[in-house]
């Protein structure tokens, strides 16, 4: 049989946002990796043997959107497993509905378990330390921290919480945006999703970085300028970062494992 035509054990597919999309770790072709791509790796590497992989998420997806156009592409793949993070785009607009997102976010995790997957659901890591009003943010994130495990508790499903883990919210682990994970951070929040699936991180990720100053005055206003400003450009024409892109992995790709 033809390698394509082949079904792996572990059929992994990733939905979301910028963060599973892996913006912030930019390899040098332009495309980006990012977390569950490694993640993915780790799998194989784990496992000794070839897995299938893709990847539906898209820049700039609210939460409606995304589970309107990945969740039912990601379960015709017939997949093993569905790493699910999404909200964070709404959590950074006023008015956020924090009831909406989670009774959405546990309708869509049921529809993977009823779909026979396995679904984990991932909580971003936390960026509020650098972004301007920062504090109403992070106790949007801090609420809906608290009713995910409360979901994932109640389904019965494995949880990431990369939003509480302490070290990935320092300046260390950020691109220079400050609203997407640097490289060092998405291997860190890999490497938390490998633990919820109790599978090692493999031995040469490097998950720590040495901590870094904060910006001066200088640096301040030039992130205002290069970051703040177009994002709320953005939002003020209804425009995304993600207008006119589609998943990088819409299908199945397979990693194998690198020894």
């Amino acid at each position: 049989m033809d390698e394509q035509q082949q079904r792996a054990a572990i059929r992994y597919v990733a939905i979301g946002d910028s963060f599973t999309e892996g913006v912030g770790d930019e390899q040098p072709d332009g495309s980006v990796r990012g977390w569950a791509d490694l993640v993915a790796q780790g799998l194989a590497d784990a496992a000794g043997q070839p897995i299938q992989y893709a990847n539906l998420a898209i820049r700039g997806r609210l939460l409606g959107p995304i589970i309107a156009e990945q969740l039912a592409p990601a379960l015709a793949l017939d997949p093993t497993l569905v790493t699910f993070n999404g909200g964070g785009n709404d959590m950074l607009r006023p008015g956020t509905d924090i009831a909406w997102i989670m009774g959405e976010t546990e309708r869509a995790l049921q529809r993977i378990i009823d779909a026979g997957a396995e679904p984990l659901l991932l909580a971003g890591a936390n960026p509020t330390a650098g972004l301007p009003g920062g504090a109403r943010v992070r106790a949007k994130g801090d609420a809906l921290v608290r009713e995910a495990e409360v979901i994932a508790a109640r389904l019965g499903i494995r949880f990431a919480d990369n939003w509480s883990d302490p070290e990935l919210a320092q300046r260390q682990y950020w691109s220079p945006d400050r609203l997407h994970l640097a490289p060092i951070g998405h291997h860190r929040v890999a490497a938390n999703v490998l633990r919820a699936l109790d599978r090692p991180a493999p031995i040469d990720w490097v998950l720590d970085a040495a901590p870094v100053a904060a910006p001066s005055r200088r640096e301040q206003l030039r992130y205002t300028r290069e970051h703040v400003v177009p994002w709320v450009r953005r939002r003020l024409t209804g425009r995304s970062s993600g207008d006119g892109r589609t998943a990088k992995y819409a299908e199945w790709t397979w990693v194998t494992p690198r020894s």
